[in-house]
């Protein structure tokens, strides 16, 4: 079987249709059509329907999906097993979101090199969506990151609470949005939320997406915009950023999302490892937001 083909089948089920799958995978809709064409010869059933609203899945397709997702991880992890040192006895596929590896990703691969001496492992950092598109093609094991997206064949579990805070190189910054602010892009529920405690901002003259180049420039440019906690603290403590007095602050909680063709017990070790980081973090932030402002910690139940 070409895993090419599989790939493409799990694009189209993950996107609802063939033109954004064909967008994804930087092909014409026309070879995803050829594509699809030919798993369904290999296959000797029809696995999509074509639809006015989009796609959906044939019984055979359906049956197939589980199979499909097995595919692309094995060949994956036979593609890295065949480099795989002889020391080591498995490989432990990990993503991480930018903004969750200082303070989380990072403890944890420090905590698995101890505490599994016989898996090698191999990190990725990304945006979420990304991370989504590695976790259903089966490219990684298990990933960490704020804005999952349910998938068949994915499991999704709550890691913690992050907090979404407004800081500015200003200390004498108002909360009010003036064109000193950047919209960060932190998904959907934010933009949601922002729109509700701000019903009078229209939009931000500059919009970045999430990731080192965001919080840089806020620094390097004297403006300000919203960030997890965990992220600034360093150049809070530093002086290069302030927290904005009495600004709307919100809750962003951050999920381990794994793949369930992986290998279940490592992944039910790994998961224990992780929660157990989690837990630290958290504790970390309440801390944090305390010694800061006490009232911090009092306007974000307001908004839970």
């Amino acid at each position: 079987m070409d895993i090419q083909l599989i790939r493409t089948f799990l694009e189209i089920v993950a996107a609802g249709s063939f033109l954004q799958a064909a967008e994804r995978l930087y092909v014409t809709q026309s070879a995803v059509s050829l594509r699809v064409r030919r798993l369904e010869e290999g296959l000797g059933r029809k696995v999509f329907i074509r639809g006015k609203s989009g796609i959906e899945l044939t019984p055979a397709g359906l049956r197939f999906e589980r199979h499909a997702r097995l595919l692309a991880k094995i060949w994956e992890e036979a593609k890295y097993d065949v480099s795989l040192p002889s020391d080591y006895e498995d490989l432990l596929s990990i993503g991480c979101q930018y903004s969750l590896w200082p303070k989380l990703g990072g403890r944890w691969l420090r905590r698995l090199e101890v505490a599994e001496p016989k898996v090698a492992f191999r990190v990725e950092t990304a945006r979420p969506e990304h991370l989504m598109h590695l976790l259903i093609q089966g490219v990684i094991d298990i990933g960490i990151l704020y804005t999952p997206q349910m998938r068949p064949g994915l499991g999704i579990d709550l890691l913690m609470e992050d907090t979404l805070i407004l800081v500015s190189t200003d200390p004498k910054h108002g909360q009010d949005l003036d064109d000193r602010y950047v919209f960060i892009d932190w998904g959907p529920e934010f933009a949601t939320a922002h729109a509700f405690q701000y019903p009078k901002f229209q939009s931000a003259r500059t919009t970045l997406g999430i990731g080192p180049m965001a919080l840089n420039f806020i620094v390097d440019q004297n403006r300000a915009a919203y960030f997890p906690t965990r992220v600034v603290k360093p150049f809070i403590d530093e002086g290069k950023l302030h927290i904005v007095s009495q600004a709307p602050v919100f809750p962003f909680p951050a999920y381990v999302v794994w793949n369930d063709g992986s290998d279940s017990e490592l992944i039910a070790r790994v998961l224990k490892s992780l929660k157990a980081c989690a837990q630290e973090a958290d504790q970390e932030q309440t801390d944090i937001l305390k010694e800061w402002n006490v009232d911090l910690v009092e306007r974000l139940t307001q908004y839970m």
